[in-house]
């Protein structure tokens, strides 16, 4: 069964650091490429960052860059979401996604939902006082 778990989230403080970790069970993340998204109540979700098969190119989202870091780790099967001096409005469900790139990937990724195949669950990151 292919899955994709996410964790590490939780309530921070404004200013706070997070680290979410995204672990696939099932199947390797080699070939494929990740991202990270977000889902606020009452907005849509929002592609906050994704790491291309290789490893070789991330992308953020404005609102995100210069604050949170996208990594992965193929040898522990887990992609990361480093977030520092995080602010209320990140509050959201943070899922991370997968889709399949082949061996040699496009050499960047997208940070649209609807390119990805498979999802996790999400998990909650509320940053409050």
């Amino acid at each position: 069964q292919l899955q994709l778990v996410e964790s590490g989230g939780g309530l921070v403080q404004p200013g706070g650091s997070l680290r979410l970790s995204c672990a696939a069970s099932g199947f390797t993340l080699d070939y494929h490429d990740i991202g990270w998204f977000r889902q606020a109540p009452g907005k849509e979700r929002e592609g906050v960052s994704c790491i291309s098969s290789s490893g070789g190119s991330t992308n953020y989202a404005d609102s995100v860059k210069g604050r949170f870091t996208i990594s992965r780790d193929n040898a522990k099967n887990t992609v990361y979401l480093q977030m520092n001096s995080l602010k209320p409005e990140d509050t959201a469900v943070y899922y991370c996604a997968a889709i399949p790139r082949g061996v040699y990937g496009l050499g960047y990724c997208r940070r649209g939902a609807w390119e990805y195949e498979y999802w996790g669950q999400g998990t909650q990151v509320t940053v409050s006082s």
